[in-house]
């Protein structure tokens, strides 16, 4: 398996013409007890879920002093990014906004603006296709021009940078922290250890309408969502396969399900999972959150800690892995992505770096893709109608 891929050469003088600026798009989380309704509230705004609700949806927040750790492992990629770019000589800014919480994404692209650039690539901190981790982060996207339009500000011209669950740089890390999980579990029961990858779990009818239309299945199979995690997880269990020499059986399972009882969502979930797996006889289990960038409310509270109090329960032996967040193979991936597009962007063919048997992803959302329940404008596709840059580098 490769660690990285030679990126393509920035346009002149270091700087990834056309662009002038990076944005690094997250969810974004609490920051204290004070944040945690007002967050969820963001979060699930135009739902009318109560105020008591959501303090007791909040109650994982509140064991971990109502902080998630998001904010601060998007701080760290920050410095990872700034500084890779340095030592490489990429000249280009980055800066940081959020969907739910500050820094705003709004305030940002105003920021943004404001320091004179016009023409800007976006990382989203999703690398997966759906709804929620990508369409939606297009309809912030374009919310936001909106208001800056709206406010009389210039709006800069904004590309999505295309989906890395498939890239060296971000699948090596996932690699070395199952390898480094099963080299923490008691030796008698390594070689018959069990690796669970897991993700976030979405409701069944929006993994069967994510990615592209042909990706679409419409038949409880999950669509782009599904695919794409199991070729990820297919690559890491044969990596750690050849690493070993050991064929560590494997299944791809969910967490973090939300929302109504009554609406099919992607299964088994990975409490469950630990049970059957606990009944088939297995001596232990590696749990690999591959669905997400960095280790977030829902790999520490869903996996650190009823995870593994479940598996406590069941007697079962587990350890989980690490996710990518500010690796440095990361941090190298996503400047081969920015020139990569950069490179694209100015009529040339670029080497495109994807493991697995997918390919590489788009770079331009095609009409239909990820579609929402309701038809909203979504920046950075080819559906986008709404304000562009006048200045287009």
């Amino acid at each position: 398996m490769p660690e990285q891929c030679d990126p393509p050469l920035p346009s002149a003088g270091g700087t990834p013409g056309p662009y002038d600026a990076l944005l690094l798009l997250s969810f974004g989380g609490p920051e204290g007890p004070d944040d945690v309704v007002p967050f969820l509230e963001n979060v699930t705004r135009g739902r009318g879920i109560p105020r008591e609700r959501l303090k007791e949806v909040g109650q994982h927040y509140f064991l971990f002093d109502g902080v998630s750790p998001i904010n601060a492992q998007n701080r760290e990629l920050l410095a990872a990014l700034r500084e890779d770019f340095a030592a490489n000589g990429l000249d280009l800014p980055v800066y940081w906004g959020n969907r739910n919480w500050a820094p705003y994404l709004v305030d940002t692209l105003r920021e943004m603006v404001r320091d004179g650039h016009r023409r800007i690539a976006v990382l989203a901190t999703s690398a997966y296709a759906s709804y929620s981790g990508c369409r939606q982060y297009r309809e912030n996207l374009a919310d936001a021009l909106a208001t800056l339009q709206a406010d009389g500000l210039p709006v800069p011209r904004v590309d999505k940078l295309r989906h890395y669950f498939n890239h060296p740089g971000f699948v090596r890390p996932m690699v070395d922290g199952v390898l480094a999980s099963l080299a923490e579990l008691p030796e008698d029961v390594r070689a018959g250890a069990h690796i669970a990858f897991t993700t976030h779990s979405i409701p069944t009818a929006a993994a069967d309408t994510s990615g592209t239309p042909e990706d679409h299945t419409g038949n409880g199979e999950g669509g782009a969502y599904v695919a794409q995690h199991l070729d990820v997880a297919r690559v890491i269990a044969a990596a750690v396969r050849e690493e070993t020499g050991v064929d560590h059986p494997w299944r791809l399972v969910y967490q973090s399900r939300s929302g109504a009882p009554h609406i099919p969502w992607l299964e088994p979930d990975i409490c469950d999972h630990l049970e059957e797996v606990h009944r088939a006889g297995v001596p232990a289990v590696v749990m690999a959150p591959i669905g997400f960038v960095s280790d977030h409310m829902e790999v520490k509270y869903d996996l650190d800690t009823e995870a593994a109090a479940k598996a406590a329960e069941l007697g079962l032996p587990v350890a989980r892995s690490a996710t990518v967040g500010a690796d440095p193979r990361f941090a190298a991936a996503v400047r081969d992505l920015v020139l990569e597009r950069a490179a694209a962007e100015r009529g040339r063919a670029p080497e495109r770096c994807a493991l697995g048997g997918l390919g590489p992803s788009h770079d331009l959302c095609p009409v239909g893709c990820c579609p929402a329940r309701a038809p909203r404008p979504a920046a950075a596709g080819a559906d986008w109608t709404g304000p562009v840059a006048e200045v287009q580098g």
